[in-house]
């Protein structure tokens, strides 16, 4: 498995800045403007297209770097969607995690029909390589039909009580569409929120889950991770 970092070659910044701004920028709820005036603040003069830049260049990468240290994903998949404004007009994000909350991957499309299912169905199984012992879902009659196309030796359960952990994860989602102002483009909404999908979680431990020393201590790891698949000498810290 190739976990080498990115190549920085031609950047006129250390990796350590580049990859801050990238961790600032999808971690908090940041416009490229205030991500830059947290960086002024430590005596970093870096331009908010700057920081756009750096963050459509190595966020991708960084979020495929996160995504192959992670386990294989469990059994259950959770599968949902929801709607999303895009240049005012009405698309669906689609999006798949594991038992664990970990986001196996999302999809923007104009529709929630059996087609938009067996697209996204077909484009889970290729990008995981792996095939679920349970699929749920709510009770969207395309999860069903495109199921039955798809994979039709797993269990489906088609409940919306029992999806909370696909609906919550969209969660951070919701917040970063309000600070963003909504998103202007199919493709850019698709690109920023693949990254963001894969950076994000990652600084998202279920802290209610654990003890304060014990929370500290994840997060340590979690950003060791950080500076092995950015390539940074030291990971960053929390301002």
């Amino acid at each position: 498995m190739d976990t080498a970092p990115p190549s920085y070659k031609g950047h006129r910044y250390p990796v350590e800045i580049i990859s801050h701004c990238v961790w600032l920028y999808h971690r908090f709820p940041l416009s490229f403007r205030e991500a830059g005036e947290l960086m002024l603040e430590r005596g970093v003069l870096v331009s908010h297209e700057t920081v756009r830049r750096w963050c459509a260049k190595f966020g991708q990468a960084y979020a495929n770097g996160l995504r192959r240290r992670r386990p294989r994903p469990g059994g259950q998949w959770h599968l949902d969607e929801v709607f999303i404004k895009i240049n005012g007009r009405l698309k669906y994000l689609w999006r798949a995690v594991d038992a664990d909350g970990n986001v196996l991957d999302i999809l923007v499309q104009s529709r929630r029909d059996k087609a938009a299912a067996r697209r996204f169905f077909r484009r889970l199984l290729k990008k995981t390589r792996a095939v679920p012992r349970v699929v749920v879902t709510d009770k969207l009659r395309s999860y069903g039909a495109a199921h039955r196309e798809v994979m039709p030796s797993v269990e489906h359960r088609s409940h919306k009580g029992l999806n909370n952990r696909a609906e919550n994860s969209h969660q951070p989602t919701r917040q970063r569409e309000r600070a963003m102002k909504g998103f202007r483009s199919v493709c850019g909404a698709q690109r920023f929120l693949s990254a963001f999908s894969g950076i994000s979680p990652h600084f998202r431990p279920r802290r209610h889950l654990m003890t304060a020393p014990g929370y500290r201590a994840e997060m340590t790891v979690r950003f060791a991770i950080w500076g092995q698949i950015t390539g940074a000498a030291t990971p960053p810290t929390a301002a």
